[in-house]
Formats: C-alpha cells, sequence, structure tokens
C-alpha cells in the first residue's frame, strides 16, 4: 500500500511518515510511505497515480475539497488526520485511520 502524507511545508509531514512506517512494520504491514506539501499536490509536482491513501495534515482541512478534486482520477483515498495524531503514538492512529478507509482488495 502506497500512502502520501502532507502538509504545509514538509516538516510534519516527514515526522508523520517516519511514525507509520514504524507503526506498520510493528504489524507487519507493508507499506511505502512518502511525505510531501499540498502545493506539491496541487501544483503537480507529486503525482497520485499508484498512491493508495492520501493523508492530509489537520491545519489544512480547509483546503480538503480541492485536494478530493485532485486525488478523484486517480482513485486516491483522502482523509484529514485529526489535529492530534502527531504525539508519540500518532503513526499507530494515522494507520488505523488508513486501514479503515481502504478496502480489503486495495491492502
Amino acid at each position: 500500500m502506497k500512502i502520501l502524507v502532507i502538509c504545509g511545508a514538509g516538516a510534519s509531514s516527514t515526522f508523520m511518515a517516519q511514525r507509520l512506517r514504524r507503526a506498520a512494520a510493528d504489524r507487519s504491514i507493508d507499506v511505502s510511505v512518502a511525505a510531501g506539501t499540498e502545493s506539491q499536490v496541487l501544483g503537480g509536482t507529486i503525482a497520485l497515480d499508484g498512491v493508495d491513501v492520501l493523508l492530509v495534515g489537520a491545519h489544512l482541512a480547509d483546503h480538503e475539497a480541492a485536494l478530493r478534486a485532485a486525488a478523484e482520477p486517480t482513485g486516491t483515498a483522502v482523509a484529514v488526520l485529526p489535529g492530534d495524531v502527531f504525539g508519540v503514538e500518532g503513526g499507530a492512529r494515522a494507520l488505523e485511520l488508513v486501514l479503515s478507509i481502504q478496502s480489503p482488495t486495495r491492502r
């Protein structure tokens, strides 16, 4: 499963990507997690082809409609991360969110 985590500048998405990788490894779930920015997705610098889930930082929740529109042609699922997910246990919580929106056939 391929996951892209985005935020405004790329810093918090990088930390979340690391935590997601660790949480997935702890559960023996095969994932590829990358980090990026909203402007890279909306500007087309990062393509969503092949991305199963786009996780959006909570501070970008008001841009969710534009991000969903960008993701729709590729079938990429979009979820806004809760604001409190960036703590120590955030990777496990984010992984649960990813798994909850993925159909069993796409895992």
